[in-house]
């Protein structure tokens, strides 16, 4: 992969440019930064970036990821056996939804290989927890010790790695936790379970005001972008930041938002390290992230 990012560098314009200047903030990043997060959506989990990601947590390239909660749900999906098939983005979505698939792009799931599989597994999990009263990162925690390594909840629980979802409820897994609780209720004995997502926030405040310096590789955007944002204004923002999306800036989106937006709120340093890439992280994250642990 060095090969690679020095021909982009060679290249020397638009977006192979971009890569190679993101392999050396990176890699400073990792040297020199002991607050790193991770963030990305859910889509990516669905398609082999998985283990990829899964990888890159296993060599501990990161030290925090924020998702969102369709990422459990696909990490737990597929690590309880769902396929997800490779097909395309024109395929009839009536008839697909006859047959009992999901498309997610231009690939397709077995509609009983998703909710179910995802909550069978929340209800499995639940049942062996021995608290009523949980973060997301201690759930994710407790989700990780029972996957394999080769998923990310999985590389993450052994790896030490924190995984915030602030969006818990936005997913399979939070209408788990729901209706976990709702069988809980009508149960004798039963103990529902409370999602404490001011607990994460507490976690998260700690591990910021704790940082010597941060960095952070944000995939995509929405809520997973914006609450490694969010959290890094507190200290000045951040040192190191890439940003990997397909988004514009036009329509004012936070997706969209270049790294110099965030300057005006205090999330980007003046002096960061920064660069902004438009591509598809579908081709530019396995060169990343192998280029880096490489």
């Amino acid at each position: 992969m060095r090969e690679l990012i020095e021909v982009y560098r060679k290249i020397g314009g638009f977006q192979a440019l971009h890569v190679a200047q993101a392999a050396d903030v990176l890699k400073e990043a990792l040297e020199r930064a002991d607050l790193r997060f991770f963030s990305f959506t859910a889509n990516l989990v669905a398609t082999g970036l998985r283990e990829f990601i899964a990888e890159a947590v296993r060599r501990r390239l990161f030290n925090v990821i924020i998702t969102t909660a369709g990422a459990l749900d696909h990490d737990i999906a597929k690590a309880e056996g769902a396929s997800y098939v490779p097909a395309s983005f024109d395929l009839d979505d009536v008839d697909l939804a006859d047959k009992g698939y999901h498309r997610l792009g231009n690939l397709v799931i077995r509609r009983e290989e998703y909710g179910p599989y995802v909550e069978r597994f929340v209800f499995r999990a639940l049942d062996s927890l021995n608290r009523d009263r949980v973060a997301t990162f201690e759930l994710a925690q407790h989700f990780g010790e029972m996957m394999p390594e080769s998923s990310i909840l999985g590389a993450a629980a052994r790896a030490g790695v924190k995984v915030f979802v602030p969006g818990i409820v936005d997913g399979a897994v939070g209408t788990a936790l729901l209706t976990y609780n709702d069988a809980q209720r009508v149960k004798r004995g039963g103990k529902p379970v409370t999602i404490d997502i001011l607990k994460d926030e507490e976690e998260l405040r700690e591990l910021v005001y704790n940082a010597r310096s941060s960095a952070a590789l944000i995939v995509g955007g929405g809520i997973s972008k914006h609450h490694v944002i969010w959290w890094a204004q507190f200290k000045g923002g951040l040192d190191y930041v890439v940003y990997i999306t397909t988004a514009t800036e036009y329509d004012g989106s936070l997706s969209g938002a270049r790294p110099r937006e965030a300057i005006t709120w205090g999330k980007v340093k003046r002096g960061a390290k920064a660069v902004h890439i438009m591509a598809d992280a579908t081709l530019v994250l396995p060169i990343l992230l192998q280029y880096l642990w490489s």
